[in-house]
């Protein structure tokens, strides 16, 4: 069956660099190619908001309906603004209703009054929704008013990552990435206890309004690249993170990253976390708010050096089995499967 993905970072500019899952489907019933959006996304970092603009929603509407033209059976989604504009666009013409997975869906918050009734008249008639959290299965359920059969949670994958650094065991230190809903207010207070050197490179938004210890080293505005040398250098990871049931997902680009890369990990137990790290096992989770369970946690790992290399070895076979690009293929061609066959496309 024929697809045309839709998705909002691959553009004109990157079409020939970027595939997405397109190279990983185990069979060849299916055949996919992308739609590059009419114009690069903007930057996260750079947005002055986090919903969604008037002009964004422009593109992507056109990015939408060159999907739905281009196709010659139905289409793959990435982010929750596309199947909505599809969605939205298929209830105003008289065409055929062609299938839509929604892959990656995740909406950050779920709104409530004209925001939800317009998600919930848009999302009707979209056939599957990918989450990446099991939790959110649940959330969107309510919210949205969709039966659960219509979700599929898939872990969140990411390629192979160079292991280009070793960890600093001159200057070692704690590691924490990232910014969606972390609970740096606890993460500060359990490394000042424990007086340990540690970096957050995370976001000034994240940090305002804390007081940041003075063995915490906090660079802004490095790049990806940065990122990923502090993650290998470090002689452990934590993602602490701040409940709040209106939250849907958080850390699990920073967690899977993490894994891949064999580094030693803490997070805490929220917002799925616990779909990615089986404590004890390939990481340790932490209880939400708790600065003894995370300053005990924190020391364990950084006294216990085969317990590091155990857990650090165990998180990246287990994620390059569950969370590599050939795993998220494998489900993406079983989604497809089931869609195509209800769709009687077969």
């Amino acid at each position: 069956m024929d697809w045309t993905v839709a998705a909002p970072f691959i553009n004109k500019v990157n079409l020939s660099n970027e595939f997405w899952l397109t190279r990983n489907l185990p069979n060849s019933r299916h055949q996919l190619h992308i739609v590059p959006r009419p114009k690069p996304l903007e930057n996260w970092h750079n947005q002055k908001s986090s919903v969604t603009g008037f002009k964004s929603w422009l593109i992507y509407w056109q990015h939408g309906m060159e999907a739905i033209k281009q196709t010659k059976g139905g289409v793959i989604t990435l982010f929750p603004q596309l199947p909505a504009v599809i969605g939205m666009q298929q209830r105003l013409t008289w065409k055929k209703r062609i299938p839509v997975v929604a892959w990656l869906f995740n909406v950050g918050t779920c709104s409530t009054g004209i925001r939800q009734a317009i998600a919930q008249l848009s999302l009707e008639n979209i056939d599957c929704f990918v989450v990446h959290t099991r939790r959110e299965v649940d959330i969107y359920h309510h919210w949205l008013g969709i039966p659960k059969e219509r979700f599929e949670f898939v872990p969140y994958h990411q390629s192979q990552i160079p292991i280009t650094y070793e960890e600093n065991t001159t200057h070692p230190f704690i590691a924490a990435l990232g910014s969606a809903h972390r609970d740096f207010s606890t993460f500060f207070q359990a490394v000042s206890k424990l007086n340990l050197p540690t970096v957050v490179a995370s976001s000034k938004h994240a940090l305002e309004g804390l007081t940041v210890p003075p063995n915490v080293k906090t660079p802004f505005g490095i790049e990806r690249a940065d990122c990923l040398r502090l993650a290998q250098e470090a002689r452990l990871s934590v993602v602490p993170l701040l409940p709040k049931s209106q939250v849907t997902a958080a850390g699990q680009i920073t967690i899977v990253e993490a894994m891949l890369m064999g580094r030693a990990i803490i997070a805490t137990r929220c917002h799925g976390a616990e779909d990615y790290i089986q404590h004890g096992e390939t990481g340790l989770l932490v209880e939400p708010k708790s600065v003894d369970d995370l300053v005990q946690a924190i020391e364990m790992l950084w006294n216990d050096s085969a317990l590091r290399n155990r857990l650090g070895q165990a998180a990246k076979r287990y994620a390059e089995e569950h969370f590599s690009c050939d795993a998220a293929g494998a489900a993406l061609g079983r989604i497809l499967d089931k869609v195509a066959d209800a769709a009687g496309m077969y």
